[in-house]
């Protein structure tokens, strides 16, 4: 297809409190990881990013737009890594690395969580969920966290151990948190996926510099086992997991010794996607066009430049045609769809501002030219 272009924490008081951006001080300097791209339950959309000191937010006026909120800012201090995940209830989960400087020579590093109830309000206050490592020198070697949020709206947290291992904590249903648990796994590096299903099982893709790793639940909130692995060497950070049919994914990547696109479903053949990566995550999204199951993809080009493209869905071997959209960006794009079900392209532009295409009358996937928050 041608392409143009937390129950418990909810007792805390909030303590995210959102200030005006400054164009310079807070401008926005990277994506969070994650779908840093999401749909509030009033039907408007929020972009995350991060700047040196927090994290910086633009939200819709009014559902489907155009017109966005000034960048807001949340100070956060000392972290490494910020990501961003979204429940079935809508609330947004943000889940980072702090390294906080101590007297000795190694940083003292947790785990840290806040929530967003409702779209732009304010953040819960941080709360530190611990490192699984006791040793301070096994913990300042703890890798950068992603969160899965499982149908239930029990928040799985998931990070690399000092050992190469991947561990998880996850929330009870009470709102407590269970203590950490070791999924092993080998050489796992950061940059790894989770994604949940339909059926409301959390599944995890992960890589080492051999072959790809894989963990699903037996059921919705239950265990996690391994899966047999993929030997295919998978680009750390490039991953993303799409649900293209009930319970089954398929991956895309980059490949690590060439750069190049793929796409891949456990069983099948590796499916080349014609384009190269600069490293950075592919992002993906389920939508109907012209009334197909489609999916649409965006990544940013060795140029710096967003690309896109869609097909349909489980339908990638047909060809992709990619299109420059939107101009160069920093990091991953993101894609999600609108209060109106419309295509949305967000990306961080090399000055720190945000920069939206969405998608326009017409057939097919017809972005209007993107437009400068």
């Amino acid at each position: 297809m041608r392409t143009r272009s937390g129950r418990g924490a909810a007792r805390g008081r909030s303590a995210g409190r959102v200030v005006a951006a400054g164009r310079e001080r807070h401008a926005a300097e990277s994506p969070l990881d994650g779908r840093w791209l999401v749909l509030g339950k009033d039907g408007r959309l929020t972009a995350y990013a991060r700047s040196h000191a927090g994290l910086v937010r633009w939200t819709e006026t009014r559902p489907g737009g155009p017109h966005w909120s000034e960048p807001g800012f949340i100070a956060v201090p000392d972290l490494t890594h910020l990501s961003v995940a979204q429940g079935a209830d809508t609330y947004v989960h943000f889940l980072g690395r702090r390294a906080r400087e101590g007297g000795d020579a190694l940083p003292a590093v947790d785990i840290v969580h806040a929530i967003q109830y409702q779209t732009a309000r304010p953040v819960t206050e941080w709360r530190s969920l611990g490192n699984p490592h006791p040793q301070r020198e096994k913990a300042a070697r703890l890798g950068a966290p992603v969160a899965a949020v499982s149908t239930t709206g029990r928040v799985h947290i998931l990070v690399r151990n000092a050992g190469g291992g991947l561990m998880l904590r996850r929330e009870k249903p009470s709102g407590k948190w269970d203590a950490w648990l070791d999924l092993k796994g080998s050489g796992v590096r950061d940059g790894f996926a989770a994604a949940v299903h339909s059926s409301g099982r959390i599944e995890v893709f992960a890589s080492n510099s051999q072959y790809a790793m894989r963990w699903w639940q037996a059921q919705a909130d239950g265990d996690f086992g391994p899966e047999p692995n993929i030997p295919l060497r998978v680009a750390p950070g490039t991953a993303s997991v799409l649900e293209t049919a009930p319970d089954r994914s398929t991956y895309y990547w980059a490949d690590e010794e060439t750069g190049r696109l793929v796409a891949h479903r456990p069983g099948g053949w590796v499916i080349p996607l014609g384009d190269a990566s600069t490293g950075d995550r592919v992002a993906v999204l389920r939508a109907v066009l012209d009334g197909y199951d489609c999916t649409v993809l965006a990544h940013r080009g060795l140029d710096g430049e967003v690309m896109l493209a869609a097909c349909g869905t489980e339908n990638e071997g047909a060809g992709l045609w990619w299109s420059p959209t939107g101009g160069p960006s920093v990091g991953a794009p993101a894609l999600a769809l609108d209060g109106h079900g419309r295509v949305v392209l967000a990306m961080i532009g090399t000055d720190g501002t945000l920069r939206v295409a969405r998608q326009g009358a017409g057939p097919g996937l017809v972005l209007d030219p993107a437009v400068r928050v």
